[in-house]
């Protein structure tokens, strides 16, 4: 570019910074992107997170699978080939690395500075020894996972997201530190590949975002899967081969441990990127930001993970999408929450979107809380999960219930993140109730679950009196 100066400067190439450079680049504008070396493309999601994670929990399954085929009389031999995993995992991350690496996105029209960065002005970066000069800046650096440091593991193996995939044996007791999306998801991977797992952690339960009933039905199947779980506890320290948990009620126990996994949510650092030269302002070290992700530095943006609001891949489509809007269109958006949706990949998925219970009391929100478990579905009991629970919460109507919008919800079943797709869209799109009850749904599919739930509430609105008129009326016409 003539004298290194482009329209829009992204500084990661992770789901935050290709999302946007891409964008902005297939709408004609002049986009450099910088990352410190080839090997970070793709960023968390393709090296370390969503997709080698996807790829062993896929695995696992397929092992899970085979094991309850017993039951119909095949016998299982064997043991699992830890570098046959690796290399199917490796495999995975190749067929995506095709379309994002540096070659591919340079014939894409991106101009890519590999090295080191930091702000050089309030409108530049250095590199190398070069400026860059850019009419925007979009940070998109994301996160790294929080350590911790535990007396007596110091040459023991411990791991988190950046180093588990390289791991090169099946840890016979394994010991997952969190309860929380990542340590759940890839515990039940390793309990299905070979280990005995156990997840300690200070709080209650697991996954505490997610309601209540729905976090102790996944818990109850990964329990009779063999994980074990110690709450209100931490590793205090590791003696020999042995954790030593430290329970809140301040007794011990000690538990056969031989690898650790650490999965205690994300931590940032700017250090190398020198902020200060360029006017942003941090807080508790993480980036000052409004609701347009605009740092206290006008023409500085930020994206993704080092954001600090939601640490999803798809957050990060979130912001770009409205980063884009913001940097081409004149009519301005602001972040909102109020549709986000999430999936925990256990098996089975814990789906969740829109508004929960305690944001739409804290709303003053009127709403009814309806429930179903699956018992009585049929697709449920003929592919072995009655013990699914669906719930949603909807407007409040006094009147014409089918006029009802979906404000949020959750559930836990095999494919719940694919079969809540249409709850997604209709939380969304202000989509209501009507339409469920219009649609016809294929025998026997699992998302006839949401029409049977609403037209049970839709029957229940039905008073006597009106069972009456409607009687006299069927009566009288006939």
């Amino acid at each position: 570019m003539k004298n290194n100066e482009y329209d829009l400067i992204v500084i990661g190439a992770g789901s935050g910074g290709l999302g946007v450079a891409l964008g902005m680049q297939q709408m004609g504008m002049d986009v450099l992107l910088i990352d410190r070396n080839s090997e970070n493309i793709g960023g968390e999601c393709l090296n370390t997170g969503c997709v080698p994670s996807k790829a062993l929990i896929h695995l696992g399954k397929q092992l899970h699978h085979a094991k309850l085929s017993k039951a119909l009389g095949l016998e299982i031999s064997g043991e699992v080939d830890i570098e046959k995993i690796k290399k199917y995992i490796q495999g995975k991350q190749a067929a995506i690395k095709d379309h994002e690496n540096v070659a591919y996105l340079r014939k894409k029209g991106l101009d890519i500075e590999l090295g080191e960065a930091s702000f050089y002005s309030k409108d530049s970066m250095k590199i190398d020894g070069k400026i860059f000069k850019g009419r925007n800046i979009v940070i998109a650096t994301g996160s790294s996972p929080r350590t911790i440091s535990i007396p007596g593991a110091e040459n023991f193996p411990v791991f988190t997201n950046e180093s588990i995939f390289n791991i090169d044996f099946i840890p016979k007791h394994f010991v997952f530190i969190g309860a929380g999306p990542v340590s759940i998801e890839l515990g039940q991977a390793f309990s299905r590949l070979g280990s005995k797992v156990r997840i300690i952690d200070l709080g209650e339960r697991i996954l505490k975002k997610e309601d209540p009933k729905i976090s102790a039905i996944l818990k109850d199947r990964l329990e009779k899967e063999g994980i074990q779980f110690f709450f209100n506890a931490e590793v205090s320290k590791i003696e020999g081969k042995r954790a030593i948990l430290k329970k809140n009620s301040g007794e011990e126990e000690s538990i056969p441990v031989d690898a650790i996994f650490i999965g205690l949510g994300r931590t940032f650092n700017f250090d190398s990127l020198a902020l200060e030269k360029a006017g942003i302002k941090t807080e508790k070290e993480k980036i000052v930001l409004n609701e347009k992700l605009q740092t206290t530095n006008k023409r500085i943006f930020v994206s993704g993970d080092a954001a600090d609001n939601l640490k999803f891949s798809h957050a990060a489509e979130m912001h770009n999408m409205l980063l884009i809007n913001n940097f081409i269109s004149p009519i301005k958006k602001k972040l909102d929450f109020k549709h986000f949706p999430w999936v925990t990949f256990t098996d089975p998925e814990v789906a969740t979107f829109g508004l929960n219970e305690n944001q739409l009391k804290k709303q003053n929100t009127k709403y009814i809380r309806l429930e179903t478990n699956l018992k009585e579905d049929d697709r449920a009991i003929t592919d072995d999960y009655e013990y699914g629970n669906l719930i949603v919460f909807i407007e409040k109507k006094r009147f014409n219930f089918g006029s009802a919008k979906i404000l949020g919800g959750s559930m836990i079943a095999p494919n719940a993140g694919e079969i809540t797709q249409e709850l997604m869209l209709a939380n969304t799109a202000g989509i209501k109730l009507n339409a469920f009850m219009n649609k016809i749904y294929p025998y026997p599919t699992a998302a006839n679950i949401h029409k049977s739930l609403f037209r049970k509430k839709l029957v229940e609105q039905v008073k006597p009196w009106m069972k009456t008129i409607i009687k006299k009326w069927y009566r009288f016409k006939t």
